[in-house]
């Protein structure tokens, strides 16, 4: 079995490696356009493959084409601009307003609008070169670059940490096993909610939300009473729509998240060549849990195990509210065929408002980032709803414009 993992040259990649260790992957093959990276990482993930006593081969290789053909698997972990482009999109929104974010509000869509035209230009290499492998997508937004994936007819899951994240929490703060504990978790990427947490058949949710406050406030950094009023748990990015104001003097304090994973960067590019396994500086660069969802849903995915994880796919009818072309993050039986969607209790107001509110700027996201034109970028940020007025809209598609050209041939 390879595996492929474009945007092998991110910092990040040795904790993957660390979970796909634990594969019968004959050839694992890292590629990145970053080739003085590229080979640092690369080097590192050979040693913790022999460290490890894998028999597998670990490759890395700036030529695309060479790194997905014959692959069963493509993981996609890129950014394009790298944490530079990261830093613009946490500053420039600032100058509005905004909440400065990478997935989130127009940082997010500027994200978007250079991401999704590389994924698709990849994809088709995968399609040509690997026509049945899946591709699992880390790349954010991931329902953005997912549904785009999707609509294009590629093999695609797309997969995010927040759920596996708050299994993970739930289950150490109950004392049990984390596979004992299932989520009814909804929502879009990075916008979900947690509305019960089963054990052994009982919803163990309203317990953890009285007995257990000030650890889900430090988890979604949300005030206590908030999350009490709720009666779910939200997601730490839905502290951009219900404390915006604060969010966003809070960044303007600084520092900006992007200056610290540069930092942090160097610091990691500095230690891997005397390294054999990940470092513990490591947990500072973000992205929790990650090796272990990717093992377990590339597990499924290939031997057919038909389990339940959350991951981002066709909405198909899940929830009645949306298009059944939007792409939503529930809870699927995880096949060879692919995941199916397990059915959704009916979903509370207060949620599937803002669910459909930005699946409708999402959808015009995508529109944007496939066909260009400042009026789609504008009618993007018109419709979500952390800017929602025009004046502000045609701002922001100002300040996106003029910082992405590199990026965006047709803004030039």
């Amino acid at each position: 079995m390879k595996i492929a993992v474009v945007g092998g040259g991110s910092t990040y990649t040795p904790e993957l490696v660390d979970g796909l260790a634990a594969l019968p992957v004959t050839e694992l093959t890292l590629t990145d356009p970053a080739a003085d990276r590229l080979a640092v990482v690369g080097a590192l993930a050979a040693r913790m493959f022999a460290k490890a006593g894998h028999p597998g081969t670990v490759r890395w290789t700036t030529d695309l084409s060479d790194a997905v053909e014959g692959a069963s698997a493509v993981l996609l972990q890129l950014r394009v601009g790298g944490q530079r482009a990261r830093l613009a999109d946490e500053t420039w929104p600032l100058e509005c307003g905004c909440v400065g974010q990478e997935t989130t509000g127009a940082g997010g869509l500027a994200k978007a609008l250079r991401t999704v035209p590389q994924v698709l230009r990849i994809a088709e290499r995968v399609r040509e070169l690997a026509p049945g492998a899946w591709i699992v997508d880390f790349t954010n937004p991931v329902g953005i670059v997912t549904r785009a994936l999707l609509d294009a007819g590629h093999r695609a899951v797309g997969l995010c940490n927040v759920a596996i994240g708050f299994q993970r929490l739930f289950a150490r703060l109950l004392g049990v096993a984390p596979a004992e504990l299932t989520l009814d978790h909804v929502g879009l990427n990075h916008l979900t909610w947690e509305r019960a947490a089963w054990v052994n058949g009982a919803d163990r949710l309203p317990e953890l939300l009285s007995g257990h406050p000030e650890e889900i406030t430090e988890e979604t950094e949300l005030p206590a009473d908030l999350v009490r009023g709720l009666g779910v748990v939200p997601s730490y990015y839905l502290r951009y729509y219900y404390t915006h104001d604060e969010v966003v003097a809070e960044q303007r304090r600084g520092p900006k998240r992007a200056e610290q994973v540069l930092d942090l960067e160097r610091r990691l590019l500095a230690m891997y060549p005397d390294l054999s396994e990940k470092p513990a500086l490591l947990e500072q660069r973000g992205g929790a849990h990650y090796s272990t969802a990717a093992v377990d849903l590339l597990t499924s995915l290939l031997d057919d195990r038909g389990d339940t994880q959350v991951v981002n796919l066709r909405n198909g009818g899940t929830l009645p509210f949306l298009p059944d072309s939007a792409v939503i993050e529930v809870p699927a039986r995880i096949t060879a065929a692919g995941p199916v969607p397990l059915p959704v209790r009916p979903v509370e107001p207060l949620l599937s408002g803002l669910i459909a509110h930005v699946t409708g700027y999402e959808e015009l996201a995508l529109s944007a980032a496939l066909h260009g034109g400042r009026a789609r970028v504008e009618a993007a940020l018109l419709a979500h709803p952390l800017v929602g007025r025009y004046d502000l809209a045609r701002r922001l598609t100002d300040r996106l414009l003029a910082a992405n050209r590199e990026h965006l041939p047709w803004a030039a």
